[in-house]
């Protein structure tokens, strides 16, 4: 996740920035106002209170970083804890807990230096076998990790036999050689291994205190150490968390927030009547009516991020999905342009794509990912009852019912009260229910496959098409939905191994295997890449927000003088 995210399966607060998953928008300091004039990041010195006031819309649904697939979990972990590196401003990649590292010729083999001032909350040394154990856990079949596997195979070596129990965990390709010394080998070179690790996954954890714990480790603020640059406080379930400054952090010195408190909110609503008593310092993402009524408020900033929303269609539990032209048809069959305008009215903008616009370009011409086929599956009615009633013919059947999983937030709940009446009004026989639950249970019910069509999404975890590209292989740990394609599983294992030294191939065959995905498969219906329009208060200064992995850094944020 830099960015992230992550699955985000997003608790669709949308705009509140639950996801799955991993996830991400931007790439600079929250500093524009309305009229899209920058604020200077830094601008003003830091004075009075330096207390952060903000919002999230779901619980933390875990704090142990090997079990994090969520957006809420991966912010706040990415603001308590510090991997090898971590993300600064502008998405660049700056130390961490280690000072440097040095590469093989061949690509394979990392050494990393390890600080030797960094410590954890209780005054023992952040070392490298805090790392071996950490990814250890992260990929130990008996821990369960969900994004261990996902981040570790196919790029850390003998990661897949070791997730699978073919090898035992000694034979992941990670070594302590000494106290401040971490070798990393790889399975092949890996073009954005720097950025990987700045993602919660890949943190180091502390062996005593975990099996300490036992299993309690991770469930209240006093069952965790930290080595970040602030340590959780006062985390209240479903109401709200608090991170003070980390006095024993190596670089305190440059935190300048004592703390940030943190707010459950799930109805934009009152997050707006929490910003406007001045009790928080940001506004949660504004809904259509509000982007309306505060369009003129100087404080207003708009951003598009690279994360994408999305129909997961399970081809396991409900006969209809499993139907290629029952997918097709629903995947053309809502208005998306209008849910963008109309509905969110909040920067987003509709996706007939599953990899974002302005996120990478290719290698050799510059171009955007999007050039080569743009857009798939737009909507039309016309075509997608066309596809509906060939489905429906070969179901032997005139009517389906499909249940669409999706959050319990009032954003959430609007959006999917406008898609149930897209599907229904646009595909005759077609009765969709609505499932709306909370982030964590939507998480479980993920897990389980127990959902028919699920509302979901994904920030990228790193700055790579693949961190969308490989959601979708066969029995990948976010697919659960039961989708595989062996022509699009050969060009994802090309991607890593094949042509993982040709930039340019690679590139292109994750191009052909969107094109697979949606064209052909219709495995996912895309609806909106996000954007996100706010209300911040010009005080905060260098909050640094996040292309990929967690969405916002702390680190150097301050506040200046409030007028």
């Amino acid at each position: 996740m830099k960015k992230s995210k992550f699955l985000m399966l997003l608790a669709l607060s949308l705009v509140l920035s639950a996801f799955l998953a991993a996830c991400g928008g931007g790439n600079n300091a929250q500093n524009n106002n309305g009229q899209g004039d920058e604020l200077p990041a830094g601008e003003g010195e830091a004075t009075g209170p330096q207390i952060l006031n903000v919002l999230d819309s779901a619980e933390i649904p875990t704090m142990d970083t090997v079990k994090g697939t969520d957006a809420v979990a991966f912010n706040v972990m990415n603001n308590v804890f510090e991997g090898l590196y971590r993300l600064g401003e502008n998405d660049e990649v700056v130390e961490g807990v280690a000072t440097g590292h040095e590469v093989s010729e061949d690509g394979m083999t990392y050494t990393f230096t390890l600080r030797e001032d960094a410590v954890w909350s209780n005054g023992d040394p952040v070392t490298a076998e805090n790392f071996v154990y950490g990814w250890h856990r992260a990929v130990d079949p008996e821990v369960g990790s969900e994004y261990g596997p996902y981040m570790m195979n196919g790029k850390i070596l003998n990661a897949t036999q070791v997730s699978a129990g073919e090898l035992p965990l000694e034979e992941l390709g990670v070594k302590a050689l000494d106290e401040h010394t971490l070798e990393i080998t790889l399975e092949q070179p890996v073009a954005y291994f720097e950025s990987l690790m700045t993602f919660p996954t890949f943190f180091p954890q502390h062996q005593g205190f975990v099996e300490e714990q036992g299993d309690q480790y991770a469930l209240e603020s006093d069952t965790l150490i930290y080595n970040g640059p602030f340590v959780l406080d006062n985390w209240e379930h479903e109401v709200g968390w608090k991170m003070k400054k980390n006095p024993d952090y190596w670089d305190a010195e440059t935190v300048q927030l004592d703390e940030v408190n943190v707010k459950v909110v799930k109805e934009v609503s009152t997050g707006v009547n929490l910003y406007t008593a001045n009790e928080i310092d940001i506004s949660p993402g504004l809904t259509s009516e509000f982007v309306e009524l505060y369009k003129e408020d100087p404080n207003v900033i708009s951003y598009l991020e690279p994360t994408i929303f999305w129909f997961k269609m399970n081809q396991t539990k409900n006969e209809a999905l499993a139907n290629v032209n029952i997918r097709k048809a629903l995947s053309m069959a809502f208005n998306k342009e209008n849910l963008a305008n109309i509905v969110l009215n909040n920067g987003s903008v509709p996706a007939n794509y599953a990899v974002p616009v302005e996120f990478v370009q290719h290698p050799e011409t510059g171009e955007d990912f999007r050039a080569e086929h743009g857009a798939f599956n737009e909507f039309d009615v016309e075509k997608a009852q066309e596809f509906w009633e060939t489905g429906l013919e070969e179901l032997g059947t005139d009517a389906v019912t499909i249940e669409i999983l999706g959050g319990d937030t009032e954003t959430a709940k609007n959006m999917q009260e406008y898609l149930q009446n897209q599907f229904q009004t646009n595909l005759p026989g077609l009765t969709i229910n609505l499932k709306e639950v909370p982030f964590a249970q939507r998480l479980d019910l993920d897990s389980e496959m127990d959902y028919d069509m699920q509302l979901g999404g994904w920030g990228p975890d790193y700055l790579d098409a693949i961190s969308f590209a490989n959601l979708w292989m066969t029995d990948g740990g976010n697919n659960k939905m039961g989708y595989s394609n062996p022509e699009y599983d050969k060009l994802l294992n090309d991607v890593m191994t094949t042509y993982a030294n040709d930039p340019v191939q690679r590139f292109e065959a994750m191009q052909e295997a969107e094109r697979i995905l949606l064209e052909e498969d219709a495995a996912i219906a895309p609806i909106y890449q996000r954007g996100t329009t706010r209300l911040w208060q010009p005080y905060v200064q260098n909050v640094y927000r996040h292309n990929f992995g967690p969405d916002f850094s702390y680190k150097w944020a301050y506040i200046s003088e409030k007028n």
